[in-house]
This record gives C-alpha cells, structure tokens and sequence, in this order.
C-alpha cells in the first residue's frame, strides 16, 4: 500500500535523525558514483532568478545539470508582467532544442529525458492583478504556474515579511488564494509575513509552499527566514521547503564565514523540521551565479537602499561552492558526506519538487 507524504510524516518522528535524513546502507562508495547519481536525477531550482540568457548563461545551463527551473518574471505592473510573460513565450519558442515551456510535472520528466531546461513561470509579488481577480485566469492561460503572494511589504493581498504589521491575509487575499487553488497556481509563501505565511497555508486547499527560504532557528531575527513552527505547518499540510543558495541569507556562521556547509546546514535542519520528502533546493539568483557579473555598486549598494537593515545585505553576496553552475552537483556530494542516501538525496535534488508539482498543477 503507498502512504501518502501526510502520513508518512505522521506515523514517523521528524525529529529522529536517522529515519529524517532517510539513512539506509550506501548505494553509492565513491565520488564517481554521486556524480552518476546527479547525472541521472531530476534537478530542480524553484527560484531562478536570470534576465540576460546570453551565451555565458546558457552555457551555464548544460554546466548545471538542470532539469528546470521557476523564473521570476515582473509583477510591478500588469503590464510589465505580460511583457515578461511573452519575453519568456518568444524565448521558448526561439530554442526549442533548449527550453520546455513548464505547465504541468509532466513537462519537468521530458525535459529530463529530452536534455532541456523546463521553465515554469513565477512572479514574486501579486500586485500586478491590482484588485481583480480574474487576471489570474488570463495569467494562467499565458502559463503562470506560481504566485507569490506578498514581496516584503503590505499590499492588497496581506503583509510581507518586513512589514511593521503582522495582519495576515485580507478577505481579498482570500479570494485570490483561492482562485489560484481553482486554476492550479501555486502559493507561495516566501517573502510573506509571518500571519500571512500561516494564513497561506491553512487557507490554501492545494499545499502552499516555500519556493526559497531558509531556517530562522540557524539565522534569529531574518525576516525572510522561517520558523521551526512554520516550516512544519507546511509540511503538515503536503507542502514544500526551498533551501536559498545566497550566501547572505543562509549565514553568516558564528565565526564569520558563510560556506557551503553553512547551506548544508540549513537543509539538514529543514529535513529533521519538515521531514525529507519536503525539502528541495533553490538558488535566487541565475545559473552562472553572481560574481561573474556583479560588484557592489550595482549589487551591494542598490539592495543597501531597498531592503530594511532586518534584511542585513552583505558583501559578497554568494558562497564559492555554490556560485559556479555546478552548485547542486556540490550539494549532492556534501549530503553524501553528511550521511544521506542515495534515495534521500535524489529526493532533495529535484524529486520532491516534482511530486509536488503533480500535486498542485497535475500531470
């Protein structure tokens, strides 16, 4: 009989590293091995955040051993978000050989089988639908698969994470949640406020989720971090947890440094919270990473002038091991080091994500 992810984590004890860390004897001996396992596994990046797909960004593409991503498009205004949503359209449709267009989970397993990058389209923010909620009807038609539904600050919606308020969803927000669970569009919760976050997933009849946070218990007083409570109320309710890959939001460490153990950390806690089968990575920023590109004028300074103290931006923003295009492939070795399976890691990889996107969006 299969037992459904709920179940699973009710007759289970979240807190038991072994059985959390999905611990089983070792498949995989040596380092060849974890890198076949990456090879054949589904690996999924739920917040991509890239705006110039130029030659050096999709040559990171086939570096990455990607099977899909979630892209942030525009949501300041209706307008710039159907631009971005036909940017994306002529994009897909100029490079067929390279990007799937991702409506469904469906299209995550071609792309897998085919060599492409499945492309869901994400917005960071609901302001763009204003105050009417059949928008969310011609958005979804387009292909928007995942809406954020606040982006730090109060709008129409409820409360973001660094809003002096914590009033959660308003009656129209309510209204818009539920659209979105009629249509097949995920909530997501991430840059949400805390009643908000909780209001998302109580409310939602599809799992919400978080497509990129990290863990509050290991960064006190982040507002973009999650609690413990949280990040089981998720769980609780078949949703997801999105591990971010920028080096400033999963540390510092108390010594100072920020490394790519400081990320492992903060999966291996959302793993022991949450449970394994809710766990996926993400990045929040683009493939071929950010120091290629950036420098503090027109990275450091700029974010210095939008985001409260709270949010405590720092320079340099990325951590080494995960800022070069083979980031998840460093991260399926560094689980394998902490003691995770190869079936545990495959699931964190991409899999989950995957079953998750079966749920919410069918197919």
């Amino acid at each position: 009989m299969k037992i459904g992810r709920r179940e699973f984590l009710k007759t289970t004890a979240l807190g038991a590293s072994g059985m959390a860390l999905g611990m089983t004897p070792f498949q995989i001996r040596t380092k060849s091995d974890i890198d076949r396992l990456y090879d054949r596994s589904i690996v999924i990046d739920t917040l991509c955040v890239g705006h110039d797909w130029d030659k050096e960004e999709l040559d990171a593409v086939d570096k990455s051993g990607y099977t899909g991503i979630q892209t942030s498009l525009a949501n300041r205004t209706w307008d710039s978000a159907l631009e971005s949503i036909a940017e994306w359209n002529d994009r897909i449709d100029s490079n067929p050989d390279i990007f799937i267009k991702a409506t469904q989970a469906a299209h995550f397993k071609q792309a897998k089988k085919e060599g492409k990058l499945a492309v869901m389209y994400g917005h960071q923010n609901a302001t763009m639908i204003e105050n009417k909620v059949d928008r969310l009807d011609i958005l979804h038609d387009m292909g928007t698969r995942c809406i954020q539904l606040t982006y730090n600050s109060r709008n129409l919606l409820g409360d973001g994470c660094t809003e002096r308020t914590n009033a959660g969803l308003s009656d129209f927000g309510l209204k818009v949640v539920e659209r979105m669970n009629h249509l097949g569009i995920i909530v997501d919760l991430s840059h949400c406020g805390k009643q908000t976050s909780y209001d998302g997933i109580k409310f939602s009849k599809r799992p919400a989720c978080f497509t990129h946070t990290m863990c509050e218990a290991l960064y006190p007083g982040h507002p973009r971090a999650k609690t413990d409570k949280q990040l089981k109320a998720v769980a609780l309710k078949d949703g997801m947890v999105g591990i971010a890959a920028l080096g400033y939001f999963v540390g510092p460490d108390p010594g100072g440094e920020t490394t790519i153990e400081t990320y492992l950390d903060h999966i291996d806690h959302a793993v022991k919270t949450a449970g394994l089968d809710h766990v996926g990575l993400c990045t929040d920023f683009q493939i071929h990473g950010i120091k290629a590109w950036a420098t503090k004028e027109t990275w450091y300074e700029p974010r210095l002038k939008v985001f409260k103290p709270s949010y405590n931006v720092k320079w340099p923003p990325w951590i080494p091991d995960l800022d070069e295009p083979q980031r998840f492939r460093n991260v399926a070795h560094g689980l394998f080091r902490r003691g995770y399976s190869e079936r545990a890691i495959e699931k964190i990889l991409g899999e989950n994500w995957l079953n998750y996107f079966e749920e919410v969006l069918g197919g």
